[in-house]
Formats: structure tokens, sequence, C-alpha cells
């Protein structure tokens, strides 16, 4: 997935909305006012400029990603136990991408008032969100 698709991807969640509260240049994706991603332009490991996206993940899922995948890495000023980085240089299928996205979209939901959660599921369910 280039930049644009995964915008899009974000943005097609159920309740997803996009704001810079960190500055200029640094997407923070949100549902019902809690972030479920970062996306970035900066300098990956390696030095390359590519964009990257921070995404909530569980502790233990967050290890073995970080294990299979080299664009996986500890989430850039995150808590690196709770949150991966992925950088966006094609080693990593688009199906896996998003995969990745709906896991950190549904932690987030799942912390969400019983009332909100149902409905958001709901809206999934019924194909109006994008979670495949």
């Amino acid at each position: 997935m280039d930049e644009g698709s995964v915008r899009q991807y974000l943005l097609d969640k159920p309740d997803a909305t996009v704001g810079q509260p960190f500055g200029q240049g640094v997407d923070v994706y949100k549902v019902q006012g809690k972030m479920f991603a970062t996306l970035i332009k900066r300098a990956a490991p390696d030095g390359r400029l590519c964009w990257q996206m921070n995404l909530k993940c569980d502790p233990h899922e967050a290890l073995i990603l970080r294990e299979i995948f080299s664009a996986v890495v500890p989430g850039y000023h995150m808590d690196k136990r709770h949150w991966n980085t992925i950088i966006l240089d094609g080693s990593i299928p688009d199906g896996e991408l998003q995969r990745f996205i709906d896991n950190s979209y549904l932690l987030v939901v799942e912390k969400l008032p019983v009332k909100v959660k149902k409905r958001i599921l709901m809206l999934l369910l019924d194909g109006q969100g994008k979670l495949e």
C-alpha cells in the first residue's frame, strides 16, 4: 500500500478522523477521540526518507511481528510495548498492512463505552465500514 491508499483505508473506518495535534506533517488518526494510528514521512533506520505508520498492537503480537517483518519496529515516540512503527517500504503485503490497521482500530474500539462500541461494530458488520 502506498501512502495515499493507507490514508484512505484509515479514514474508511467508522468514526475515523484525522488531525495534526503534534504539528504539521504528523497525521493522527482517531476513533471517538482515541488515537489508533499515526502517519509521518521520516528517515527509516537505513537513512531513506519514507512514510511510516504507528499502530497499536497486542504486546505479544507486536514482538512476533517485529521478528517476522524487518519493516516493523518498536513504536517511534510511543509505548514500545503496545505500539509498532510500520515502515511503508513495500515489503509488507497489502493484506497484512490492512490487518495491522484493523487490529489497531479494534483495540481502540474495544475500550470505548459499550453503546458507542456496539454502534461501531454494527456499522462494520453491516458493511458500512471497511473491516475485512
